[in-house]
């Protein structure tokens, strides 16, 4: 069974129209605009006036009528010049609830099951993680629970920049700093050592260094790119050197990833698809799609639909070297290989999105991807300072993850000390609020907007934040707990039918989560969440400042306030879980 208010609704009305002599279609509620009014509208009668040649008035009367006996409704009155204005009755409302209280996922529909692959974090091996890899493993990770909750079988791949130009960069660096290691001896016969001739603080000190030089310094720049090639056709020496950034930089990225309850269940990178790259190369070939360009192989892509110029996507350079188009087109080939995905999601920065334009359209022409496999490109905005500018460090650099996530931890603290006593400040209660401050206020943003990340208000308890959703958590929590004994497996909302004001807002904002959740799924939109669970965090406090919940004196409705605030608990709980986060007992 799936619960869904607009389309319960919906088929009311539509029966109405019917019932009354007119198109069902015309049957149609939204919420409504004039809230002091009414809770729902339908303004059917206004199109069906035109095919009818009737006084829009008139039909929504007709229809109205047909509806004054729905126990849907408490009312369900015509208005000129053809509205018709719709008031939920609490008795609905209060079935609705315990359906929700009792059904998996709470009465969401299901669409039909599909494989997706998800393909968000993309972090360079051999760099420290900065803010700049935040959004992709924030916004990736939501959208990878939110299509698990809706059914789906969800692939997470960080899909790690481990096969380029970095790498060339940190070994010729090296070289020049250590020329004595027999990875730079030619003659060298022997088994490579199992231990890496550098730790990863150095490790983390060499290629900044490297990076800056080749700015400067053709020749340097010129044997990276040497090496490159090399590790990429596979010299031992390099593959060696290679193997070791890798068995420094990943597990260190993996701690940091488990910090922000970011989890990947493939960690593929771009040298996983090295083997894929001269099938990619022959396929464009053998389908006639490539052609030469100052000694380059590209692919035409533009389409006479275009309304800008998309460039040519170039497979491989002019000396041969491929590009991260062509270990992206390699990635598909491995992808639909091992597991026929229905979907491939690919959450980055939104100055990508020719990249993609150009990846996905050769993979279509040139069958790599079938017709009817949706390639999905999610891109995010900018993450921009207090002030509006890019964020960065007091010193102008590019701000580590590891002390964004430190200072908003530092931030949480204090405030927390202006609530709490010292002594019962829990430190593990920091990190998930502070999680929740950063996971909250970059989600809260639609993704392809540029937001300003302001660390006093994303940890302020208060106003639309995730501390303050969390709060509202443990609220409900101490609660339930002095009067936990008066829950039952089936919850009984009877005793609630004469609901009004608070109490009824809280009835219909817990009706609205599944078409919610449905929409956010559909349109891959975490924001939607937050939105929300911050309205029915407001509406549940005032609810709850209203009413002296555990001082009810009639048993039936004080067990009925007590069901409802475990649905309401449970509706926040499973919502942030979807963006990433989770809530402690006590706070």
């Amino acid at each position: 069974m799936s619960l869904s208010l607009n389309e319960s609704l919906n088929q009311i009305l539509r029966e109405a129209f019917l019932a009354a002599g007119y198109d069902p279609k015309y049957g149609t509620v939204t919420v409504s605009n004039r809230p002091d009014l009414c809770e729902y509208q339908c303004n059917g009668a206004l199109s069906a006036a035109k095919e009818y040649h009737t006084a829009p008035f008139v039909i929504a009367e007709n229809v109205a009528a047909k509806l004054s006996e729905n126990p849907a409704f408490s009312e369900a009155v015509s208005v000129r010049p053809g509205f018709i204005n719709l008031t939920l009755s609490p008795a609905f409302l209060t079935r609705f609830a315990a359906d929700m209280a009792v059904l998996d996922g709470f009465g969401a529909e299901k669409p039909e099951k599909k494989t997706i692959i998800i393909d968000y974090g993309g972090p360079n091996v051999a760099k420290p993680l900065h803010i700049g890899h935040l959004r992709t493993a924030i916004i990736g990770e939501s959208v990878k629970r939110i299509l698990r909750f809706m059914g789906h079988e969800v692939i997470g791949d960080i899909h790690l920049g481990d096969w380029g130009l970095q790498f060339g960069l940190i070994i010729e660096e090296l070289k020049d700093r250590r020329p004595e290691l027999c990875y730079f001896d030619p003659s060298y016969q022997g088994e490579y050592p199992e231990e890496a001739p550098f730790t990863l603080s150095e490790l983390e000190e060499i290629y900044p260094a490297a990076s800056a030089r080749s700015k400067t310094d053709e020749a340097f720049l010129q044997r990276a790119h040497e090496r490159t090639f090399l590790l990429q056709h596979e010299d031992a020496a390099s593959v060696a050197l290679w193997k070791h950034i890798m068995a420094l930089s990943v597990p260190d990225e993996k701690k940091l990833y488990d910090q922000l309850d970011v989890h990947f269940e493939l960690w593929n990178g771009e040298s996983t698809a090295a083997p894929f790259v001269p099938e990619v190369v022959e396929t464009v070939k053998e389908k006639g799609l490539a052609r030469l360009s100052e000694g380059a192989l590209i692919v035409d892509v533009m389409e006479e639909s275009d309304k800008r110029e998309v460039p040519p996507c170039i497979i491989l350079k002019s000396d041969g070297a491929a590009l991260y188009q062509t270990t992206d087109l390699g990635t598909l080939i491995m992808r639909m290989r091992d597991y026929r995905p229905d979907e491939i999601i690919y959450v980055t920065d939104k100055r990508q999105e020719l990249h993609f334009t150009q990846v996905f359209r050769v993979a279509k022409k040139a069958g790599i991807v079938p017709e009817e496999t949706a390639l999905v490109h999610i891109g995010y905005g900018t993450m921009n300072g207090k002030d509006g500018k890019p964020f960065k460090t007091r010193a102008g650099g590019v701000m580590r993850l590891e002390v964004l996530i430190s200072e908003v931890e530092d931030a949480v603290r204090e405030k927390m000390k202006e609530r709490y006593e010292d002594e019962d400040l829990n430190e593990e209660t920091v990190k998930q609020v502070a999680l929740a401050a950063i996971k909250y206020g970059d989600l809260s943003n639609q993704a392809a907007k540029d937001y300003n990340f302001d660390i006093d208000r994303f940890a302020s308890f208060e106003g639309n934040t995730g501390p303050y959703i969390l709060y509202t958590i443990v609220r409900i929590r101490s609660i339930i707990r002095k009067a936990e004994a008066m829950l039952s497996e089936t919850p009984d909302f009877t005793a609630l039918t004469d609901a009004s004001g608070n109490l009824k807002a809280l009835l219909l904002s817990l009706a609205g989560f599944t078409d919610m959740i449905r929409t956010a799924a559909s349109e891959l939109a975490p924001h939607k969440i937050c939105a929300y669970i911050y309205q029915l965090s407001d509406i549940f406090n005032s609810f709850y400042h209203d009413t002296p919940i555990l001082k009810e004196e009639d048993p039936a409705k004080k067990q009925a306030y007590l069901e409802l605030l475990s649905l309401t608990e449970r509706v926040l709980s499973a919502s942030i879980d979807l963006l990433g986060f989770s809530a402690p007992d006590r706070m």
